[in-house]
This record gives C-alpha cells, structure tokens and sequence, in this order.
C-alpha cells in the first residue's frame, strides 16, 4: 500500500494544500509554534453555503436532535441522534439546564463531546454556531486525512462513511450586563468532527490560528464574579448502566490555562491545532499520536521565572480518568453527591435489593451478582417462572418508504403472548397504516427477537432473557434482495411491570419493499448463529421467503445483521456462540382487524455438535415435541422419557396445575398495612389507604399529611385584610378577596363602593378601605342613606341598630353580621370590633394610617393532624376497621407524641409534623417513652467573650485527591502565595484529614487504598499505614488528643469505629441505622463524638460518647446533604456546611439555640473553624472559601493551580486547643468499656 507520508499519496490528497508541506519525507517540523498553526481554512467546510442549519442565538440553546443516517457507536453504545449546544458541547441526549453543568469540572453526568465546554453566549448576533451530518466524499476524504495522521497504522485501511460537523465561529463569554456595558471583542472559532463507519468511530478537535481568544468564562455569582473558570476540553461518559464501569468514565484533554493556550500550537497528529481521537468501539477513549508515525510539535522555548518565585510548567496531556456516582433514590431535590473515583466494592449486603425476589445473590471478589433460583430463569435482577406463560406489552413507531409512498405510524400497540414450555412466541402488531402492514410480513425478526429469548433451551445452553433479563436494546438493520432496500429496526426493553409483564418500545425506520395484497408470506424455518461476550450479543445472516399470490410463487430474501446490548453479569460465563433453530413460523396480516401477526417455536443449543428433531436421542423437553401443557415444564428424563412438573407459583401433578393462592395460604411477605393479592404464578402486595410502599416491595409506610400552605404561610394570597386562603387539604390553597375587595385573590384591591352613588342624594360618600359610609350634609339629619332636610333622624333603613352616638354608622356583610374592620366616615379612624360589634381595645388607628389587621370572628382552623385524620376518616367511609390507621390530635390539634395502629398493638413516637421518630416504633404489647415535642429556646448562641487569639503559625491543611496541601495563615487571612504541597502521595484519593496537636502528626483517609495512615510534619518524614484492611469506603477522621485515638467513618459498610493512634484495638462502635455516614468530629474536653449521616430519606447529625453511650440524634430537621462538620473548642459550637439547603448552621452541643450563619454557601465539602473564620472547601469553586463567623459573610478565597475537587479540611495550632499543658494520658481503656 501507499506511504501515507508521501505527497501525492492518500494522506496528502486528503489535506488542506496549506498543510502539505508538513509531510515531505525527512522534513521535521522545526519552525516555531507561534508561526506553524492551523489555518481557517485548514477547517472542514462549513455555513450556510454547505446547508448547515444554524443554532438559534441566546446564552444556553440546544439544537433539535439531529437524527443520524446511520446509527454510530460512541463510547461503546449505539447512538442515533445528536445534540449542539450554546456552550461547546455536543451529546447523545438533550441537555440540562447550563447550571448543572457548565461551571462544574469533568465528568458531567451526561454523555459529552466538549471541543471547548464554558459558559458561551451568542446573544445580539456575537457569532454563529453551525452543524450538520454529511457524507459528500469531499468532506469525508479531509476528515479521514486527519484522523489517519494520528493513527497512521490502525486507521489505514478506515473509510468513514458519515461525519456530523460542528462548527463554533467567533463566539463570545457570557458577560453580566450590568458588569460590562460593553461587549467584549474577545471571540474564539473552533470546530469538532465526529467521523464513522458501522464498525467505529474517531472525533477531530480543530483549532485554527488565533481561533481561541479567551480561555475561560466567569461563572454566574455575585460573590465571586471577579473570578474566571477556565473551559474543559474532553469528553465524559455520563451515567453509565454498565456494572464494569464502577462509576462516570471521562477524558479530559484540556483544563487548565495553559493546556488551553496550547491547542492551536500543539497536536496529537503533526499538524498543529488539530487532536484526533477514537471513541467508537474502544471502552476508553484513545487518543491519536501514540503509534510513532506523527512527529511531535517541538514546545515553546520555557519562560523563565522571576527571581524569587517558583514556577512549574506542566506539558499538554491527555488523561481518562473515573469518578464514582451513587446509586439514585428519591430525589427530592436532585443533588450532587459526593463519591469516590476508587471503585469501592459492592457487595450482597449492600445491594442484595437489586435481586429479583426469586433470585440470590453471591460476592464475588470485586463485587455481586444475582442469580435466580431453581425452577426460575432469567439473569437474576429479572426472574421468571420455567414453563409458564409470559406476556408482553409495547410501543411501536416508525418511518417507512413503501414503494413510492411514505408512512408514519406513532405508538401502535405490540402483544405478544409466550409459552414457555415448548418455545412459542405469537406476535401481534395493530395500527400499522397500509401498505406498511402488509410489507413488513417478511420482517419475522420483529417477533423473532421473542423467539430468541424465550426458546427452549438445550443441555448447557441458554436462551436471551437466562442472558439479559428484561432490560436491553436490539438494534437490527435488514437489507432486501434484489432491491436493496434497507430497514432499521431498534427494541428496547425497559423491564418487568407488576405482573411480570415485560415492556418494550419498537422503532422502524427505513425502506421495505412493496406487496400487493391479496398475496400471502411463506417463511421458511431458519438457523441463526449467535456469538456472546459480556455485554453484547451479536449474529447475521441471509434468510429466504416466499411470496405467493395464487399458483404463482417468488422466492425473495434478505440480509440481516443484528446486536442485542445489555449489562450483565460481569463474573457470568455466557457460551461463546450458540445456534437458535427456528420453525413452525408463520406471518399473516388480518385486514377486518388491521392486525399484523407473527407466530414461530424456537429452540436453542451449543454451536458445535448440534442436535437435529429428528434425533431419537433428543429429548421432546428440548425439541418442543412433548405433551406438557401450560403452566407445567417439561423434565428430561432417560433418553427420550420426561415427566412433567407444574411451574412455580402452581401445584398439580404435572398434567393439570392450578394456581397457588400464596395470599389465603400465608404464604406471601406482605408487611403490616398491605394487602395481598393473588395473581397468575405469584402474588403482589398493595398498601392500604394513607400508607404508600417503602420501597422494597412488601413493607408500607404511613403517607405524610399534606402540608396546609394557609397554615404555614406558603400561600401567594394577598394579606388577610384584604383577601382569606382556603385550603383545599391536597397541599394546595385557593386565594379569594374578601367582601369590599375585587381581584382574584392573590391580587385584591380595594372597591369604591361610592362610585355607584349608594348614599341619599343629601349625603356624602366617603370610601374606606373595603367599605365605605354615608353621611349626610349639613341642614339634613338621617344615616346618609336616607337624609331629611331640617327633619328628626329616622330610623336607619339598612341596620338592625341605631346608629352610635358618635354618628358612625357600622358596616355589616350580607349575612348582616359585623365586619370585623370598622372605619368611621368622617374622622378616618379605624377599629377592629367583636362579633358583637364591640371595639378591641389596642386596634384603633389614626386617620391616614394604615387600618389594623383585624381577623374574622371564626373558629380555629383545622391543624395539620386533624386535617389527615378527617381525610383518612371520609376515605374509610366515617367508621375506619380494626386494622386501618388513624392519627390521634390533642384538644389544641397537635400530633399526640405517642401514636398507635388500630387494633395491630404497634406503636410509636411522633414529631410535632407527625413523622415517625425513627427507631421508637414498638411491637405489640409495649409502649414507646414518647416525650412531647417542644420547640428549642430562641437563644442565639455567641462566642465566649475570652475567646484565644490565633495563634502565631497557625496554616491549613486540605485534602486534593493525591496530595495534601499547606494554606497558612497570617491572622485569619489565607497567605495564598505562601501555599504549596506539603505531601504527595501517588495512587491515593485523600478525603478525611484531621491532626495530633500532642505528636505533632496528621492522619488521614485514602479511599483508593481503602487506608488510614498518619505522617510527622518534620521534614523527611515518611507516611505510615496505621489501617490497612476491613476498610471499603472511609471517609470523615477526627483525632482525640487526649485519649490517642482515632474515630472515622465508612459509608461502605456504614460504621463508626474507632482505633489507638497506632492502628491497635480497633472496634466498632456503631452499625446500624447509618446509610451514608462522612463526617465526623470529636470534643475531646466534654468525650463527646459527633457525626453526619446524609442519608436522602432521613439526613441528620448524631452523638454519643467517645465510648459509644448515650447515641441520639442531633439534628434531622431542615438539613440536606451535610457533608461538613466541626466542634469549635473555643466557642464550644457544633457547626456544619449543608450542599443541601446551602447553609453554614451552628448549634449547642445539646441541640439548642441553632442558626444560620451563611446560607447562601455553593457546594461545601468539609468545613472547619478558627478564630473569627470559618474555612470550607467548595466543590463549585474547587477552591478554600472563607466565611466571618459573626457577620456571615465571604472574606476570601483561595483557589489552587491545580483544578480539581477538594476534600477534607483542618487547622494545626502551635500548641493543643484547651491550652498549652495536657492532662496526664486517658487509658484508651476508658473509651470503650472492655
């Protein structure tokens, strides 16, 4: 073949002719970076002149899925549509709104193809964003010419058959309007190719000449808008279903300054400005440059520093790296949670939940699978019964070209009805618009894919769903012959409903060729082969079919290529190929019911040594020949013999079963306050009325009573002198204007009653605030609604009463009550009266004022509690049974603290908003100690007025990823320049951190090597393990330096435990009720330990004793996510960093007198206090923030050259808190008792 280095060979015809040049034999790239760059026109073509579409101007767009002629592989999976966004990005699904991405460091939890990720803006015209799909061989041959000069050997012989284009031409920063009036003339061009064929897939980065002007973007904060993030470079997996990948995979290319600053003079490929990558088939992404053939760009010459100053400059490279993400609950609101780029093992303990009910789990050594019970088949997260009747519900959409017509169909139903026992699959399809119903008879693929998963299986072998349970996705391209049409057809199944009911969506998108009716479709039986890896099952072939029309036939075929991916089990061992034997297929379309149907029996075997029906030595169990009936299995016996078995969830003996009613037999785990029903093979539980599920399945919990907006004060009415809120007790409000006010009720003004002339011609109308009054003028008597020239006052026309001395006339509603708000015509004065229409003394208010408040005379409304249990009593029809609950309201409406269950016996403590304190509910025959609740004293706590001065030499130690770093301190002022890396440590992730004021030694958590180790701070000293086994995910430290020990956290096994400052006599002191344990910290003075729990069900801070007593919970109430926890021995307050509610609190070490000290925080990790300061790191900023203790406010910030998360923070003093002198030493001894 071709030297692609030779000009005129391949490589150089594909080329701009700028670049040619550069590929001379024997020419080494030796002019400087700053001259040698990428032209403009070194970019793929582009604009409206190539039909690009244009991505609408603003500061966070996104384009419309593009949909892909062909489908492309990124990452591993199979795509179809692609995404273009304002903020130099592209992916495989829609984007999130800007702020849960754009600001934050690789990886993002969507997938990513970033040429340049920051926060971009178009608005007012700066610029143009262009994409578009093409496959002109042009543009493929340029694209090609790129990529194979970084992967000169593998990417050979590769010809890309489509390429989708984006194109970002001078594009501007998002800038506040009110900072910079006027636009910055900073603009970047840049351009990302994304090239393919069916088998893989590479990425170009293109950075032309002066194309990238600023490097970075402000984020979008008033506190900290001064500061600029530079853009990331790279590309991220997002969340992955794939139990391989332990967590977010990403690669990042570009992330700091100077790595941007170099992507126009650098390469992977030779040719400067231009970063080739493949990320198709390959599970990493591999970047381009590493098979010897590109000669590298020679670097800038170094600059050199000043004196005085240290500086290290780091070479443009690429990294893949790995970030944990957790398993995803209820979400309420959605958050980032930290977790941990060391894969921790996940074992049977921890997930065993993710098991079908009819399946067991085993640990394997780098983590768990499930696996289904005997009598059961399926991949063990989906189980289902052998032999029994399964059925099947979906979706179905497509795109068809039938002949010269074109037909779209939206969500027509697809049934399609399993029997097990012997392997048959009837499909059928209804909705299909002709003449696509009846072209797509040939397509038995469609409802072969049944066949697959559910064929009979033979000795040793295994059918689809053994393999992929109830959650994959087909993708099936078939071309016909001799037309060459060609479909797409995709299936995705989205697991087991309630009743076993596996769900499935269908998409067909392509060409078919036409048939006219009256004609039938023969299908003739057919073998397929199948090759199996972990993840991916994938087969191909030729099938044939016949077309009959009368006497006449036509024999007619067609190719097929199929690929089934799933997640499996990575320990599983799936054969390598196995053969599927289908027959007895039929397709058919009923034109009365408009109903395609497919019908075929499949049965499944190893490749090699295949068995043929007609092989007496076949047993009829695996050759579908046997007479079981439906819901029994077939059991192979000798040789030909078998018996019959009924399948699980029946009983019978083999020729007849009947349905097994596990809910009258007992024989269901349905909790309290559920009930049992029976079903076909099994049972479900449903939970009574005011209970919902608890998340497994079988227990119900007690529904929470809606909150009253009228009650709590979250309703947008408009105040209560002018409008009331109604409560509609679902949690809503509805708002009306009260009488003498017109609006809806969230707006209500006031009605002036005197334009309608109601007073007595002799008298004047005076408009007050929801009312108004009459009075009438001089020389006449009367109430103003009747007035009498020089006559005595009659008797009031309107009013029950006279009116009062005074010459007010009282204001009345329509049901001729007193209005609660009085004003008097002529004075101006205004009053509240009772429902007598006496004054309440305090309420009177000067003329011009604003009128009081007054409430209306009514009862009190219903409180929280007795508003459930007037519902839940409405819902049992007014007399609830023995076994349903209600709740008990004291005389004033509150919650009792001690509720109990009907007549169940099972009681327990409640707070004052009526959720079950947890821990306290009580099996029958006793009674939980409930106290009542009783809200904490208002005191706000303060510092100690002796508060001790900082100390010289006081710095700040914090934890990022392989090092630990130095920030010292002048005062409480961070000395950003004096800061720098006091350790690092190669291969580890450093997360808690604290520090032994007695030795002189900082101690440590390492979740990569699942260590706690210590080091000295003299110089030279080398870090040693102190832990180094039963340890999965540790996190949050504390050190007591009077007891010499060590206590931490870890939120793999959920414990607290604690060890000597040597390792020695470890012990746990807790594990239970903790799900996701971090922080923690210690009052060695008072021996008190303290730790956080952000469990997203039931956050909450707990305490105990340094020994383990006296456990109770702290604090559970208005927190979110509390990552940061500290005790302040000067202060004596407990102070924690919420990334939940975003607050900076404090408390008393008892649970009093908390507040708020920050609560406008970004993202806190871990927080500790000195002097007048707190200090906390900040996953948002990835920096040291510093906040005022007594005002609140940020004073600082300190941001470390190198990008990436924070963790655990803390203070070394020259000398131990509490004072200079240490009591003598505490045997550990008295920490825990023997």
């Amino acid at each position: 073949s071709a030297d692609p280095s030779v000009p005129g060979g391949p490589l150089a015809d594909r080329l701009p002719v700028e670049l040619h040049d550069r590929f001379r034999p024997g020419a080494a790239p030796v002019l400087p970076p700053r001259v040698l760059s990428l032209p403009r026109p070194g970019l793929l073509p582009h604009g409206p002149t190539r039909g690009d579409a244009r991505l609408r101007p603003g500061d966070d767009e996104s384009s419309p899925g593009v949909l892909l002629r062909r489908a492309l592989r990124l990452y591993g999976r199979s795509a179809r549509r692609l995404y273009v966004g304002t903020n130099g990005v592209i992916s495989t699904q829609d984007f999130p709104r800007e702020t849960q991405y754009v600001d934050d460091d690789f990886p993002t939890d969507f997938p990513v193809i970033a040429p340049f990720l920051a926060d971009l803006d178009t608005s007012g015209d700066r610029g143009n964003i262009y994409y578009r799909q093409d496959d002109s061989r042009d543009v493929l041959d340029q694209a090609v010419g790129y990529i194979q000069a970084g992967f000169p050997r593998s990417a050979g012989a590769f010809v890309p058959t489509n390429a989708f284009i984006a194109t970002w031409e001078d594009v501007g920063a998002y800038q506040e309007l009110s900072q910079h009036p006027e636009p910055s003339t900073k603009l970047n061009t840049f351009q990302a190719v994304v090239a393919y064929d069916d088998e893989d897939t590479y990425t170009i980065f293109l950075y032309p000449n002066g194309g990238l002007q600023f490097l970075g973007t402000r984020p979008k904060e008033s506190y900290n808008v001064q500061l600029e993030l530079p853009a990331r470079v790279g590309f991220s997996w997002g969340d992955s279903d794939d139990p391989k990948r332990d967590g977010l995979f990403f690669h990042s290319l570009a992330s700091s300054e100077e790595a941007l600053s170099n992507l126009e003079r650098e390469s992977n490929t030779g040719i400067p400005g231009v970063w080739v990558f493949r990320v198709g088939s390959t599970e990493h992404v591999e970047p381009g440059g590493g098979e010897g053939a590109a000669p590298a760009v020679p670097q800038s010459p170094p600059e050199h520093p000043n004196p005085g100053t240290a500086s290290y400059t780091h070479p443009l490279s690429s990294h893949t790296s790995m970030a944990q993400r957790p398993s995803h609950g209820a979400r309420a609101p959605v958050l980032l949670v930290f977790t941990y780029s060391a894969a921790s093992k996940e074992t049977c303990a921890q997930h065993h939940g993710r098991c079908s009910p009819h399946a067991f789990c085993t640990d394997y050594a780098a983590g768990f699978c499930c696996h289904c019970r005997a009598t059961f088949y399926g991949n063990g997260r989906q189980c289902l019964p052998e032999g029994a009747v399964h059925r099947l519900n979906g979706k179905v959409s497509g795109s068809l070209r039938v002949g010269r017509a074109s037909v779209r169909f939206q969500d027509v139903d697809l049934h399609a009805y399993i029997v097990g026992s012997d392997g048959r699959a009837y499909t059928a399809i209804s909705g299909v618009p002709q003449p696509a119903a009846r072209a797509l008879l040939p397509l038995l693929p469609v409802g072969g894919l049944f066949a697959w998963l559910f064929a009979l299986e033979e000795p040793g072998s295994e059918n689809g769903f053994s393999i992929t349970g109830a959650e994959f996705t087909q993708s099936l391209e078939v071309t016909f012959y001799p037309g060459g049409e060609t479909v797409q057809v995709t299936q995705t199944a989205e697991g087991l409903g309630p009743d076993n009911y596996l769900s499935l969506r269908t998409h067909i998108q392509g060409e078919v060729p036409f048939l006219p009716e009256n004609v039938t479709v023969h299908i003739t039986p057919y073998k397929e082969l199948y090759s199996y890896s972990s993840s991916a099952v994938t087969s191909s072939g030729q099938r044939e079919y016949v077309v009959a029309a009368g006497t006449a036939n036509q024999t007619l075929s067609y190719r097929l290529r199929q690929n089934v991916t799933f997640s499996g089990c990575p320990h599983a061992r799936p054969p390598a190929r196995q053969r599927l034997s289908v027959g007895r297929a039929f397709a058919l379309f009923d034109g009365h019911e408009h109903v395609l149907r497919y019908a075929l029996a499949a049965r499944i075997g190893l490749a090699q040594g295949e068995h043929d029906a007609e092989n007496p030595g076949v047993s009829p169990c695996h050759d579908g020949t046997h007479a079981c009936q439906a819901p029994a299995r077939c059991q192979p016996g000798v040789g030909t013999e078998y018996t019959c078995e009924c399948a699980a969830g029946y009983r019978g003996d083999g020729r007849g079963c009947r349905d097994v009613d596990e809910c009258a037999e007992g024989l269901s785990q349905c909790g309290p306050f559920s009930v049992c029903l029976n079903v076909p093979g099994s049972y479900r539980c449903e939970c009574r009325g005011g209970y919902r599920p608890a998340g497994d399945g079988q227990a119900c919990v007690p529904v929470a009573p809606p909150s009253d907006p009228c009650e709590d004060g979250r309703h947008p009415c408009a105040p209560g002198d002018r409008a009331r809120c109604l409560s509609r007790g679902d949690g809503r409000a509805t708002c009306e204007c009260l009488p003498g006010y017109t609006g809806d009720g969230i707006h209500c003004s006031d009605v002036d009653e005197c334009a309608e002339s109601p007073c007595h011609p002799a008298a004047i109308c005076y408009n007050t605030p929801g009312s108004f009054s009459c009075r009438c003028r001089p020389g006449y008597a009367g109430d103003g609604f009747q007035c009498t020239y020089g006559e005595v006052p009659a008797q009031p026309r309107a009013l029950s009463v006279p009116p009062l001395g005074d010459g007010h006339v009282p204001q009345c509603d329509e049901q001729g009550r007193y209005r609660p708000l009085q004003c008097h015509g002529s004075s101006g004065h205004c009053w509240c009266v009772d429902a007598a229409g006496q004054e309440i003394a305090g309420t009177r208010t000067a003329p011009g004022t604003t009128p009081p408040r007054c409430g209306k005379p009514t009862e009190r409304p219903p409180s929280m509690c007795e508003r459930w249990r007037q519902s839940l009593l409405e819902h049992y029809g007014g007399s609830p049974r023995g076994d349903q609950y209600v709740p008990q309201c004291d005389p004033s409406g509150d919650f009792t603290p001690l509720q109990c269950h009907g007549d169940s016996g099972y009681c327990w403590c409640v707070e004052q908003s009526g959720r079950e304190i947890p821990g306290t509910r009580s099996e029958p025959g006793t009674t939980p100690p409930c106290l009542p609740s009783v809200a904490p004293p208002s005191v706000r706590p303060q510092p100690r007025p002796d508060v001790s001065p900082p100390a010289a030499g006081t710095f700040l130690l914090y934890a990022q990823g392989q090092q630990i770093g130095y920030l010292p301190l002048n005062g409480t002022r961070l000395q950003k320049e004096a800061a720098k890396t006091l350790l690092s440590l190669h291969g580890s992730i450093v997360v808690g951190i604290d520090y032994d004021c007695r030795e002189r030694m900082i101690y440590w958590t390492d979740v990569a090597g699942r260590t706690i180790s210590r080091a000295g701070l003299e110089p030279g000293s080398e870090p040693e393990t102190i832990i180094s086994s039963g340890l999965i995910s540790p996190e949050g430290l504390a050190v007591d330096h009077l007891r010499r020990a060590v206590f931490w956290t870890d939120s793999g096994l959920d414990r607290i435990e604690r060890a000597r400052l040597d390792g020695s006599e470890r012990r746990v002191l807790f594990d239970t009720d903790l799900v996701n344990p971090r922080a923690i910290a210690v009052d060695p003075v008072r021996g008190n330990l303290y730790w956080t729990d952000w469990n997203r069900e039931a956050p909450k801070i707990e305490t105990s004793t340094v020994n383990g007593a006296n456990r109770r919970v702290l604090v559970h109430t208005d927190i979110g996510l509390p990552n940061g926890l500290t005790f302040d021995p000067f202060s004596k307050l407990l102070c924690w960093a919420d990334a939940g509610t975003k607050h900076l609190e404090c408390t008393f070490p008892d649970g009093t007198g908390r507040r708020v000290i920050q609560s406008n925080l970004n993202y806190p990790f871990s927080i500790i206090s000195y002097a007048n300061h707190f200090y906390h790191t900040d996953w948002r900023r990835d920096g040291v923030i510093a906040v005022n203790k007594e005002t609140g406010a940020f004073t600082d910030e300190y941001l470390p050259e190198q990008r990436s998360h924070l963790y655990g923070i803390t203070a070394v003093y020259p000398y131990c808190p509490g004072g200079k002198t240490h009591p003598d030493h505490i045997p550990l001894g008295m920490l825990l008792p023997a």
